[in-house]
């Protein structure tokens, strides 16, 4: 059984989310709060929580703040946002906080159970077209960071295939069937992929990737005949 904390400022909302949880994970307790400070009070007397549901836009805590606080006062305790605010920066701001998993308000229900499910298992979910949505407009005085250019370079294709569906959340399973090969060699690749980005989990991963345009290290490798 399950202990989820939704902390959100719309009654109705949680109400959707507590009967949409409750027929989804029979059995499991969902608790409730309207604010960040009665989010902290209740996962404070509550040890046994497994995951919170944040939003961004709370009474006293607007857009990551209330992540940042949650992540300072209760290190040790999951923290995935659920909001309407999807753009690609924020989603990935708030994986680099620490949070577990962004799943928009509009995301529909089946794909939000599923993420709720990943995340509860340990995994990391983020939404599928991420790699796609726009990034913010480049700071002209930016200068590349030559060390990544280096270390994407010495994945091979599959593995830049492997980090690209990664970055779209997906798990080792969904990737091996997406790109037709084992969920072995899946966890081969990702483990290859940390080494040589010297990084130690999927999420340093994804945030390091973020910062090149991965599909066209993909599209220069296709045309070089990478492996």
């Amino acid at each position: 059984m399950h202990t989820l904390l939704i902390a959100d400022d719309h009654p109705l909302f949680r109400e959707a989310m507590v009967n949409a949880i409750g027929s989804a994970l029979p059995g499991s307790r969902i608790l409730e709060a309207g604010s960040l400070q009665e989010a902290l009070q209740r996962a404070m007397a509550h040890e046994e929580l497994d995951l919170i549901l944040l939003d961004l836009s709370l009474p006293d805590a607007q857009g990551l703040a209330g992540l940042a606080e949650l992540r300072e006062r209760l290190p040790w305790l999951p923290v995935a946002i659920i909001s309407a605010q999807q753009s690609r920066t924020t989603v990935l701001e708030a994986l680099s906080l620490g949070a577990v998993g962004y799943i928009g308000k509009s995301t529909p229900r089946p794909e939000l159970l599923s993420a709720l499910q990943r995340m509860l298992e340990g995994d990391v979910y983020l939404p599928p077209d991420i790699l796609r949505r726009p990034q913010s407009p480049p700071d002209i005085d930016a200068v590349p960071d030559v060390a990544l250019e280096l270390a994407l370079a010495q994945l091979t294709h599959k593995q830049l295939q492997v980090l690209e569906r990664m970055i779209q959340g997906e798990s080792n399973k969904m990737i091996a069937r997406r790109l037709d090969i084992a969920e072995t060699t899946v966890k081969t690749h990702v483990s290859a992929i940390l080494r040589k980005l010297g990084v130690s989990s999927r999420v340093q991963a994804i945030l390091v990737a973020r910062e090149v345009d991965l599909v066209a290290h993909l599209a220069r490798q296709q045309r070089s005949g990478g492996a």
